[in-house]
């Protein structure tokens, strides 16, 4: 993504420390503030601008505010076996209870394999991959996916019907990087729409469709459009069935019932947010696999062999007047090394709402450069 001309750098460290105490202001405790800060600045170190700082303030900030969702998060365990477990979140901090559950599913993964833990009545976690790469870390494979309020339409559909639903992986490998597949099963999703209206930037034709199937472009009218229900996102794979996009629906609708019909979750239309004309929570459901590297095979064979298939791929013959070809997780890392010293890239929107939330919690021991 364009970074905003305007544009100030922040250190990350400073950055995820306002994050937390923003929280901390609102009321989550600081153990789990730092968990949602931790989630958040993780997203603008890879280069999930739409998910990091950008996300405090509409997503959790507002809706902390408006009392549709809660600074403090419950871990109700409504059902558990040594290798599974489904959880209620109590409409808290979707930070805090994904991360305990991606917790517990590699804990029972140590003793027993593989491990799924499933969540209901949670609310928006932040960057997916955050989660898998918990279980790269204690050498193992991570899976996630969580749905969303409506916003996608099924092929050959007009109306927002799934959430954009991503389902997302990670992998240990023998190189810098691990493989990281972190992305919506809709072409696009709605941060980084938003990061497009930020920036004043004009979308791709074929991101997002009207009531009559016709092309949006408007960022900022697309966002309104969506909330209405007159707008939709496309699947992944495009409009129609020609480049694929049944393929996407089916993804997104695998997610959905894999996010609500283990936990006996919301889904769908009851995600929406609004009930009789007012806003209510969003309870978003979640799921997370840890499969544990040395119950199959060495742990090291097995880093080696991943990244033999990923170098392998990288080298293999590109299209006339491509520079190169990247492997999934290797754009994240790259990005990180090109900030680590400058820290997260503040376009001039978020920064007038850091501005903000600082003024209102009095936290006027930051002093940023804008």
């Amino acid at each position: 993504m364009e970074i905003d001309k305007g544009a100030k750098w922040v250190k990350f460290d400073y950055m995820r420390d306002f994050m937390r105490d923003v929280l901390i202001g609102l009321g989550t405790p600081r153990n789990e503030a730092s968990i949602s800060a931790d989630v958040l600045i993780t997203a603008d170190k890879l280069g999930f601008d739409s998910h990091g700082i950008s996300r405090l303030k509409p997503i959790y900030y507002d809706r902390i505010r408006q009392g549709i969702q809660l600074p403090t998060t419950a871990f109700k365990i409504i059902k558990e076996t040594p290798a599974s477990a489904v959880i209620d979140g109590g409409n808290g901090m979707g930070h805090v209870v994904a991360h305990k559950a991606m917790e517990m599913a590699i804990r029972k993964a140590r003793k027993y394999g593989i491990a799924m833990t499933a969540v209901r009545n949670s609310t928006h976690y932040g960057m997916a991959g955050y989660y898998p790469l918990m279980a790269v870390k204690a050498g193992m494979i991570g899976i996630t996916g969580t749905n969303a309020r409506p916003s996608l339409a099924p092929t050959f559909g007009i109306e927002n019907m799934l959430g954009t639903n991503p389902l997302t992986f990670g992998m240990p490998t023998d190189e810098k990087f691990p493989f990281l597949l972190d992305c919506a099963t809709s072409i696009t999703q709605r941060g980084k729409i938003e990061v497009y209206a930020k920036l004043g930037k004009t979308m791709p034709a074929g991101w997002v469709i009207d009531k009559n199937g016709c092309s949006k472009t408007d960022p900022g009218k697309v966002l309104t459009d969506l909330t209405r229900g007159t707008a939709a996102l496309v699947p992944l794979g495009g409009i129609g069935e020609e480049l694929g996009g049944y393929k996407g629906y089916g993804y997104a609708t695998a997610v959905e019932i894999l996010c609500a019909a283990l936990q006996r979750g919301a889904y769908m239309k009851m995600l929406t947010g609004m009930k009789n004309g007012k806003k209510i929570p969003y309870p978003l459901g979640h799921f997370f696999i840890a499969i544990n590297i040395s119950a199959f095979t060495d742990l090291n064979a097995f880093k080696r062999t991943a990244g033999s298939i990923l170098r392998e791929l990288r080298a293999s013959k590109k299209m006339p007047g491509a520079k190169r070809i990247f492997t999934a997780g290797e754009k994240e890392h790259l990005t990180w090394l090109a900030r680590k010293n400058k820290g997260v890239p503040v376009n001039r929107e978020t920064q007038q709402e850091v501005l903000v939330m600082q003024r209102e919690l009095g936290l006027k021991k930051y002093k940023f450069p804008f």
